[in-house]
């Protein structure tokens, strides 16, 4: 098979758009532009950006009750967080085939799997809420380290706001449908509207009302429920048809199979690497524990490019133009890496204001500033990483994804991390074991978009 560089224009002779085999085709699509890299990604960085804003006010709000609801809080927050990363599949899943349809233009289509995917979401929803309510005492005794005043607190308030996983879950599809058809103001429109509803509930039923930890899981709920209404109704005025399609919902799960244990993979890396910092001493565990929260907040400002290019790929192979598909790989690699080496240099310099942020502790301060180092260093390789994971996402080339994240896990990230301990490697070996993670499957997702085989990737979009 011929293979060409992605920062090389393809001048192949651009095939004709493939027939719509699904509803009705949109006659304007051909005509509009398409939007810009960065006019998706901003949008898409509010929607990433706004749970975890929301969750640093409920923690204030929380912490003023004292230690144990705020573990409480930490404990329910986490597993409930935890699901919702499992099952995000629902977002970028959907996003990939609505994208397909929509590129094609079929809007009816992509709508139709904003339909589906909302079922499912409805249905997963419903499993989740059933496993909280019959395994909340024991799951939440396992993350608090046993029985206790927190993992009852954490119990509580995971009760409540677990009934929410539904709601959850079909903002994740509504979020995925409307990326697909290159919508993202709405999502933007919706998701803030919940949280700001949640935000201003959180302290009134939390410390006026008097219902202290509980308060902080109903205004989750409340919020959830406005934000899935929202989303709800964008489907409802699209006039869609609202049958269930069991052949539709498998199609889907193929997608959310790879992404789901892609997903699980990353999750299991992160507890170990957690353990084994713990097992370093409690200055190791602060410092890896800010250092990692970090990672993941500034995951999400890079994350913002893998949306764009997810929805901009899925367009354009929709659309028969590969050619296209390929302008996008090099646009998002140059502006993640761009990103990212930005990011450096501004880790860098503010190392010294940063790190007294989150800590007075001597001990953790040193330990935060080794990986330190590590942190600045890899965001470049992961702005290129995320990025292309989009660009693999909007192929429909997941298969390919999971089984690179989890040959870098197991090959990089567990050993390095495992191996820290015996060899007293500390905090250093296993931000080595994170720092090859990323670069093996920098590797690897710039040697998969430099071939061809992404350009015809099964996205299952027929069914």
């Amino acid at each position: 098979m011929t293979r060409s560089s992605p920062f090389r224009r393809d001048r192949r002779p651009r095939p004709d758009p493939a027939p719509e085999p699904h509803g009705t085709a949109d006659p304007a699509a051909a005509g509009r532009r398409a939007p810009g890299v960065l006019a998706l990604a901003l949008p898409a960085l509010v929607v990433l950006a706004a749970e975890p804003l929301y969750l640093l006010v409920d923690t204030a709000v929380v912490g003023n009750l004292g230690t144990v609801p705020l573990g409480g809080l930490a404990v329910g927050g986490g597993l409930l967080a935890w699901a919702a990363a499992l099952l995000n599949f629902l977002a970028y899943g959907t996003t990939a085939r609505a994208a397909r349809r929509a590129g094609a233009g079929d809007r009816a289509g992509a709508v139709a799997e904003g339909v589906q995917a909302t079922w499912l979401a409805v249905l997963l929803g419903a499993a989740v809420v059933l496993l909280f309510q019959v395994l909340a005492g024991p799951l939440t005794q396992t993350l608090a380290g046993g029985p206790g005043e927190v993992a009852e607190a954490g119990e509580q308030w995971l009760r409540v706001a677990g009934c929410g996983a539904p709601l959850l879950l079909v903002s994740l599809a509504g979020n995925g449908w409307l990326r697909g058809v290159q919508d993202l103001r709405r999502p933007v429109r919706f998701v803030l509207a919940g949280s700001l509803l949640s935000l201003v509930l959180c302290p009134l039923l939390v410390h006026p009302a008097g219902l202290g930890l509980p308060g902080s899981a109903v205004a989750n709920l409340v919020g959830q429920s406005l934000t899935a209404a929202l989303f709800v109704r964008a489907l409802l005025r699209e006039g869609a048809d609202w049958r269930f399609r069991p052949a539709a919902v498998r199609a889907q799960l193929v997608l959310g199979r790879d992404l789901l244990l892609r997903a699980t993979v990353l999750q299991l890396a992160f507890l170990v690497a957690a353990g084994v910092a713990a097992r370093t001493g409690q200055a190791a565990l602060g410092a890896h524990q800010i250092a990692l929260q970090l990672f993941l907040f500034l995951a999400l400002v890079l994350d913002a490019y893998a949306i764009a290019a997810q929805t901009l790929v899925g367009h354009a192979l929709g659309a028969g133009r590969p050619a296209e598909a390929r302008a996008t790989a090099r646009r998002v690699t140059l502006w993640g890496l761009g990103t990212g080496v930005l990011v450096a240099v501004v880790l860098l310099a503010g190392r010294d204001l940063v790190v007294p942020l989150f800590t007075g502790d001597p001990a953790v301060r040193a330990q935060a500033g080794l990986v330190w180092w590590f942190l600045a260093g890899f965001q470049p390789l992961a702005g290129v990483v995320f990025a292309l994971d989009g660009v693999l996402m909007g192929a429909g080339d997941v298969g390919y994804l999971r089984t690179v994240t989890v040959g870098a896990a197991l090959v990089g990230f567990l050993p390095l991390s495992l191996l820290s301990g015996p060899l007293d490697w500390g905090l250093a070996g296993v931000w080595t074991g994170l720092t090859a993670f990323i670069a093996l499957r920098l590797v690897a997702v710039l040697a998969r978009v430099a071939g061809d085989r992404w350009l015809t990737a099964p996205a299952t979009v027929g069914a």
